[in-house]
């Protein structure tokens, strides 16, 4: 009776990322199914001797990552799948590895998940005024005035979403049961999409200036860049609130600046350019903003998300099974 070979297979990630990433459940899963040293990660393919690298057939990636570039490519030649247990592969990974058939997964959809949770904490607040009173509040109590502030509150406030990305997607699903109007603006959506039976498509102009919170979702693309700019914030409400979650480049941060100070709109943002801002950058100091540390993506337990998808991912490729999330090549130009 012959036994069937176990891929082998290697993690190519920051050394401490598999403990993070993977339960020790995960872990005797992976052991299980693939020839796989679970104690040891590449951070240098050039490390590796070139005997090792011609006979891995599965490659486990995740953030810090060695580039997978064309000569590291011709090195593996059995090498069948490349699984990452994170979000974009753009950063890491060739576009030769789609040409010689490589299957590629992530665990963007994954990642998906805190985000949107962050984002919806985050409307939530954001329509009952609390980035007001973060700073205020502290220092005056009385800062709070209910019949100075009729429109605080989220019964039927417009919440535009910019994006039907798989954050943007996830948001409008978290969105559902409360009371809110939900806008979603995206040149790529389809007409029969089912996101739509959640939120009315508008375009992007119409969006900003009926929504009273904007959620920024798009991926960063040249035509992406810049694409929140001084003249959709100009139809947005006084106070209305800009939250950016996506990459800091698709808002206009010099034209948000000074929206904030001269119009009194509100600004969540976990993104910024730079990351972090400066000490004496004016946003730290403006009323209504709120600056968080690139913190709303996988964090802390959140990551064996990312892990048990990665896992998943293994365990169908051994199986000769589909992709649950198959990462293609054209896929890449729109995503982030």
């Amino acid at each position: 009776m012959t036994h069937r070979r176990k891929p082998v297979a290697a993690f190519a990630m920051r050394p401490d990322l598999p403990a993070l990433l993977f339960s020790a459940d995960d872990l005797a899963v992976l052991s299980e199914v693939l020839d796989l040293d679970t104690a040891t990660t590449v951070e240098d393919f050039a490390a590796v001797g070139i005997d090792r690298l011609a006979e891995i057939d599965v490659l486990i990636t995740g953030w810090g990552s060695p580039h997978i570039g064309e000569a590291e490519l011709r090195a593996m030649p059995r090498l069948a799948a490349v699984i990452h247990a994170a979000g974009t592969v753009k950063g890491h990974l060739h576009d030769q590895a789609w040409d010689r058939g490589i299957r590629v997964t992530s665990a963007a959809s994954a990642n998906a998940y805190p985000v949107a949770e962050y984002t919806l904490a985050m409307i939530l607040l954001a329509g009952k005024r609390v980035p007001d009173y973060i700073r205020g509040y502290a220092i005056d109590p009385r800062v709070y005035d209910e019949s100075a502030d009729p429109a605080i509150g989220n019964f039927h406030r417009t919440v535009g979403i910019v994006g039907a990305s798989r954050v943007g997607r996830r948001v409008i699903e978290l969105l559902r049961p409360f009371d809110l109007d939900v806008l979603l603006y995206d040149p790529y959506l389809d007409a029969d999409d089912p996101v739509l039976a959640s939120a009315t498509r508008v375009e992007l102009d119409e969006l900003f200036a009926a929504s009273t919170i904007v959620s920024v979702h798009a991926p960063l693309l040249p035509e992406t860049v810049g694409m929140v700019g001084r003249a959709q914030l100009a139809l947005l409400p006084d106070g209305a609130t800009v939250i950016n979650t996506a990459r800091a480049p698709i808002v206009d941060q010099d034209a948000l600046t000074t929206a904030v100070r001269e119009r009194g709109l509100r600004a969540v943002l976990d993104v910024t350019d730079p990351e972090p801002l400066p000490v004496d950058h004016p946003l730290r100091a403006l009323d209504g903003v709120v600056l968080t540390p690139h913190v709303a993506g996988a964090l802390g337990t959140e990551l064996r998300r990312l892990g048990e998808c990665a896992r998943r991912e293994v365990e169908l490729f051994v199986a000769g099974e589909p992709a649950e999330h198959p990462v293609t090549k054209e896929a890449l130009i729109a995503v982030a």
